[in-house]
């Protein structure tokens, strides 16, 4: 009887998304375990995080590749391997090729740091979007969770949470605060994710 859904995590940076769900998961506030930690930089302070953790990380870039069909089956191979259950992109700047999408159908999640559908989409990541809603003068902006689908920063919503944009913010100080609601949103979702997940897998 399996007691833990094994997720992937795939990051480009720093990784402090990846720590919230490492500890959540250290906790037992998920029920779950970080299998595998996949990057699409070599030098991203995440890795560290995971190795330090004991957590099995590679680095995947598809140009490392004859073509996108061996791309596309090394990373399945990856994820068989590590029996991987859900796949949480954590600050991962890459498309998800559509084949790894219809593999893991609804169990392929991100987290975007402003309440889509507006402010998503190609180069809308990190510090652009931010800048992008306040110079927008909104009041409010905020995190997203959602199913990853084969467009950016599209599929279904699974959660929201607001954040107030004040007339003084810089894009950085905007970014701490939406940061905070990250660390403490995405494991909330991961957990019901993951309790899904082990219902299914234990009926």
């Amino acid at each position: 009887m399996a007691d833990k859904a094994r997720m992937a995590v795939f990051i480009s940076g720093s990784g402090t998304n990846l720590q919230s769900i490492i500890d959540s998961c250290v906790s037992g506030a998920i029920p779950g375990e970080v299998a595998l930690v996949l990057s699409s930089k070599d030098g991203a302070y995440g890795l560290v995080r995971a190795q330090q953790a004991g957590i099995d990380t590679v680095v995947y870039r598809r140009k490392d590749f004859p073509d996108g069909k061996a791309a596309d089956e090394h990373l399945l191979n990856l994820l068989a391997q590590h029996q991987v259950d859900l796949i949480a992109l954590a600050g991962y700047l890459k498309m998800v090729a559509p084949v790894i999408i219809q593999r893991y159908r609804r169990r392929v999640v991100n987290i975007h740091p402003a309440l889509l559908p507006k402010y998503g989409g190609k180069g809308m990541y990190g510090e652009h979007v931010h800048r992008a809603v306040i110079e927008a003068g909104e009041k409010e902006s905020g995190v997203t969770i959602h199913v990853v689908d084969e467009i950016y920063d599209h599929g279904d919503i699974l959660a929201q949470e607001k954040v107030p944009v004040f007339p003084e913010d810089t894009p950085e100080e905007l970014a701490a605060r939406v940061l905070k609601v990250e660390h403490s949103l995405y494991p909330r979702v991961l957990k019901e994710l993951c309790e899904k997940i082990l219902k299914e897998k234990n009926r």
